[in-house]
């Protein structure tokens, strides 16, 4: 492969195409475009694909854990995506061999994660994700390692609001699903979203278990968007959903929103609308994770990308944008459609998720109902 640079263009379409993976969670849309443009501003960014590193390297993954509805009063800065990322190499006992970043999602500003990071510290953006949509918990992008006892990983997070004294450096070293519930706890305490590094795994390990080339779905899918800009909302998701092989669920007004913020730094409810001839539920917990139809039952269960758009414009909205008597479109693209990471197919990460909302999700996407 030709040495890629990532450019301020790449940065845009990675955002646009990123909210469509993000699935009303993945971050904040300026967020996004702010670290990603200060990274192409500060030096070089290197896209490289998994194969240009030698097998035993480590990849590391970087990420914001939190709440993306808006909710909370965080502040997450650039430096502190940076910071992560040293403290875990300050506690890595062969710094050396981390040679790259992924994210673990796609999102409106998780697809630009690790850029900053990267550019500052002489490291590449690896052309792979944890997920190729955006999803609650840690251990779905976990790439197979969130309950594996005989891993030990390393997590880093730097966040949080110092003038009212909720900025939190911390790095802990255990196995992936405990020391990633201390991280949500982090998150809450620092005010709801914070930055974070971890789980450094060989190149080997990535080839077998991420999604290969899941970032650049994303930035492809940006470029789709932006050549049809100017056309009306209808239009532009009508090539969504041709470059995607999706398809539209639902066309209606939202008639319902109920989000919860808990102290584990999720939002979690429901989002209602009402077509012409049914009433349709979207299942939130930071993401849409589910499509109920009143007359058809369950329509959409993640591994699924499930999209809401604002009609008149195409907009992929986030929970916190989402108004009521708003006219809207239910998107969806079967997980059929694009690969899927080991962490996503594993059964386990499942009930934690289906316990908060109250709905099965492992059986409807993966078995027959």
């Amino acid at each position: 492969m030709t040495i890629k640079y990532l450019t301020k263009n790449d940065v845009l379409a990675a955002c646009i195409g990123g909210s469509v993976y993000a699935s009303g969670g993945g971050g904040f849309y300026e967020h996004g475009l702010e670290m990603g443009e200060a990274a192409v501003a500060l030096s070089p960014v290197v896209l490289k694909t998994i194969d240009e590193f030698e097998e035993d390297d480590l990849i590391i993954t970087q990420t914001a854990i939190g709440a993306p509805a808006g909710t909370t009063d965080w502040q997450m800065l650039g430096k502190d995506y940076i910071r992560a990322v040293e403290l875990l190499l300050e506690k890595h006992p062969h710094p050396e061999k981390i040679k790259g970043i992924l994210t673990p999602q796609n999102g409106k500003s998780s697809s630009t994660n690790g850029w900053l990071s990267a550019s500052a510290l002489g490291l590449a953006v690896v052309d792979a994700t944890g997920d190729i949509r955006a999803h609650p918990t840690g251990k779905m992008g976990n790439m197979g390692v969130a309950n594996d006892t005989t891993y030990e990983t390393i997590q880093a997070v730097s966040g949080g609001r110092r003038e009212t004294g909720r900025h939190i450096e911390l790095s802990v070293q255990g196995t992936a699903a405990y020391t990633s519930k201390i991280l949500r706890i982090a998150s809450d305490l620092s005010g709801g979203f914070i930055a974070a590094a971890r789980h450094p795994l060989t190149v080997s390990y990535i080839k077998q278990n991420a999604v290969i080339g899941g970032l650049s779905k994303a930035i492809e899918l940006g470029y789709c968007i932006l050549e049809h800009q100017n056309e009306d909302g209808s239009s532009i998701i009508d090539a969504i959903v041709k470059h995607t092989h999706g398809e539209i669920l639902a066309k209606g007004k939202v008639i319902a929103k109920d989000m919860t913020y808990t102290d584990e730094a999720f939002d979690v409810g429901k989002v209602k609308i009402k077509t012409e001839s049914d009433n349709v539920t979207l299942h939130v917990q930071n993401e849409f994770m589910a499509v109920d139809s009143q007359a058809l039952g369950r329509v959409a269960t993640y591994p699924d990308v499930i999209t809401l758009f604002r009609a008149k414009d195409a907009k992929a909205l986030s929970t916190d944008e989402i108004s009521i008597d708003e006219e809207v479109v239910v998107f969806k693209i079967s997980h059929k459609h694009f690969p899927l990471s080991t962490g996503v197919k594993d059964p386990s990460v499942y009930p934690e998720v289906e316990n908060v909302l109250g709905i099965d999700l492992y059986r409807h996407a993966f078995k027959k109902v």
